[in-house]
């Protein structure tokens, strides 16, 4: 293999290990043993585990949050600088909604150790999230307040906790939806499912500001 084929097979396998049995559970020894390559391989190509790690999720988070701000940006533009909430969502939600949900696109693992970040959160993940997200929360929190100018801040970051939380339930296990409704709704729907996302969220943004409960 060329170095960039043993690469692009270290970080195939350790998606799919970490995926299976956890960050902690996956060691550098079963990763080199699944890919068919020695121990130096993997220190020569990414140093060390957590930098493993980090790239695993770069080359995947990495293009779906570029192309994130590139719409914004476009939106923006065409908008005059404060594009509708609805629009905002679309930026946010299409991407990985037209990326990640289709069965070709070859992201089954990865988004089943998406799911695990939630689950088995610890400071390296904390601290990746941070680098690899950071831009895209300044930019899309700083668009939704615009949007929503009468929304304070406060309220405002609840809201988007739960309008992430939506997408990545939906992306993490989609097929739930199919058994819950007896079939009714069909996940593959990639178009559908990002029409009704967006008119889900659109409604809990844009919801009355409920007064702050005071307790005795």
């Amino acid at each position: 293999m060329t170095a960039k084929e043993t690469s692009q097979r270290i970080l195939d396998v350790a998606e799919q290990l970490f995926a299976e049995h956890g960050f902690d559970a996956t060691s550098l020894r079963a990763i080199t043993k699944e890919a068919g390559v020695n121990l130096a391989a993997v220190h020569y190509h990414f140093g060390s585990k957590e930098a493993l790690v980090e790239q695993v999720f770069a080359r995947r988070l990495g293009p779906l949050n570029r192309r994130r701000l590139e719409l914004l940006d476009r939106a923006e533009a065409e908008a005059g600088g404060t594009p509708c909430v609805e629009t905002i969502l679309e930026c946010f939600y299409a991407p990985a909604l037209r990326t990640f949900t289709r069965p070709e696109s070859g992201h089954g693992h990865f988004m089943r150790l998406f799911g695990r970040t939630f689950t088995e959160p610890n400071e390296q993940m904390r601290n990746m999230f941070v680098e690899q997200f950071g831009e895209v929360v300044r930019r899309f929190s700083a668009a939704l307040s615009r949007a929503l100018p009468h929304l304070p801040a406060e309220h405002l970051w609840w809201r988007m906790h739960f309008m992430v939380g939506a997408m990545a339930h939906s992306l993490s296990c989609p097929h739930g939806l199919r058994f819950l409704s007896g079939g009714r709704c069909d996940p593959d729907n990639h178009e559908e499912a990002l029409r009704q996302l967006i008119a889900f969220v659109r409604a809990g943004l844009r919801a009355p500001v409920l007064a702050r409960q005071v307790t005795s």
